[in-house]
């Protein structure tokens, strides 16, 4: 039997100080594994995690992502990415989030909304192959789209450039309504805007989608975690940087707030990005708003450090990842995204 591998926290907190263990040894529950496993506090269970998938129209088979070792861009209609998503599927993932890179890139983004957008394409040819058993997310961003790397439109005025917010939220609509009509269960806006959950709820109602969901990147720090997965994008910002946009480190009570903004204007998952610097972060927001789910993005920059000390001889992978993957869990998501979700869901 599989062992239970990826983690769900339920903590039951008791405060009262006069209570005494006068003839507890805690060591009787830790003496067995078996022992270990049923007193455990935090389960844990592959179902609970968030697979990244990389579908890219710049490739004519799967080719792998040297930024990001042991994943692979896959062409969007391709015979790879469909056993790809089926054997996850069989290790019991949760659900995959839709990355994609384009041939073409302009300022308006113009190949993420497109009908024959590559997440589009990719979509289509899930839910043609495998139904509707997948659970899709798509991401909504268009750093990767443009060809200033930012995640809106860029509006020049006396010589300044600026990234626009409110003509942006139009180019997220129609992104919003192309993926759902390609088939997305969740789209996942990432760019940060003040609004984007409300416009893109409106969108998807307007042309008949009101079940297709939104994860929204609700507290999605300006952090120096996201470099290898710029890299594999291609996406990093061509002048300046996203701290304009995205959350500032230092700060925590504002991340609460965006997340209740984002829960007002209709998200149905929240979520907090990076994962390993803002525990805390996550600590906070579950338990502000613990009937929201949420989710924690196990960022590229943390899937590397692992990779590299793994490597070199310094840790124990195995051991690492289950450990990293609990205490995301034993924080307070409900759900992670992770690029260990497969060697994490294969563990025995």
């Amino acid at each position: 039997m599989k062992r239970p591998t990826a983690a769900r926290v339920v903590i039951h907190l008791h405060s009262n100080p006069s209570i005494k263990f006068p003839h507890t040894r805690p060591r009787r529950l830790r003496l067995r594994e078996s022992v270990r496993d049923l007193v455990a506090e935090t389960l844990l269970t592959p179902s609970k995690l968030i697979l990244p998938v990389f579908v890219s129209d710049r490739v004519s088979k799967p080719a792998p992502i040297e930024s990001i070792p042991n994943h692979y861009y896959y062409p969007p209609q391709s015979r790879e990415l469909v056993e790809f998503i089926q054997k996850a599927l069989e290790l019991r993932i949760g659900g995959f989030l839709l990355f994609g890179t384009p041939l073409h890139k302009d300022s308006r983004a113009s190949s993420a909304y497109s009908s024959n957008g590559v997440v589009q394409r990719a979509v289509k040819h899930i839910r043609r192959e495998l139904g509707f058993e997948p659970t899709v997310f798509t991401d909504l961003c268009i750093c990767s789209y443009t060809d200033h790397g930012h995640c809106g439109l860029v509006r020049y005025e006396g010589g300044r450039a600026t990234v626009d917010n409110d003509s942006t939220l139009e180019v997220y609509r129609a992104i919003a309504v192309s993926h759902a009509e390609a088939g997305a269960d969740f789209v996942a806006p990432s760019g940060m805007m003040d609004g984007q959950v409300r416009a893109i709820r409106e969108a998807l109602d307007n042309q008949g989608f009101t079940d297709v969901g939104i994860m929204s990147y609700s507290a999605k720090f300006a952090s120096s975690f996201y470099g290898p997965f710029r890299a594999a994008m291609d996406s990093a910002p061509r002048f300046g940087d996203r701290r304009s946009y995205q959350m500032d480190p230092r700060n925590a009570a504002e991340a609460l707030k965006e997340v209740l903004m984002d829960v007002e204007e209709g998200a149905d998952i929240v979520m907090v990005k990076p994962a390993l610097a803002y525990l805390d972060i996550v600590r906070m927001v579950k338990e502000a708003l613990p009937y929201t789910p949420l989710a924690v993005y196990n960022v590229s920059g943390e899937y590397m450090a692992v990779e590299l000390l793994s490597r070199a001889g310094y840790i124990d992978r195995r051991s690492a990842v289950l450990e990293i993957l609990t205490s995301i869990f034993r924080a307070g998501a409900d759900m992670i995204i992770t690029y260990h979700a497969l060697e994490a869901a294969s563990t025995r």
